[in-house]
């Protein structure tokens, strides 16, 4: 997997288990404010698609996974 593959697979897990913690009708649910940690998630995502930076791309750059398929 590449950066941008990793990106979108940690985005999505991260989405689906803020909104499984913070939303009431989640049998796994714990508090509502953890819908700020989507908010969060989506703000970057957002952000991104106007600046071309992404702080988990430097993160995954920093640790080695490759940018381009070889």
């Amino acid at each position: 997997m590449i950066i941008t593959d990793w990106i979108h697979s940690i985005a999505g897990f991260f989405i689906i288990l803020s909104l499984s913690l913070g939303v009431e009708a989640s049998p796994i649910f714990h508090h509502k404010y953890w819908l700020f940690f989507t908010l969060f998630v989506g703000a970057n995502l957002l952000q991104f698609g106007f600046t071309k930076f992404c702080p988990l791309g430097s993160i995954l750059k920093a640790l080695g996974v490759p940018e381009k398929r070889s």
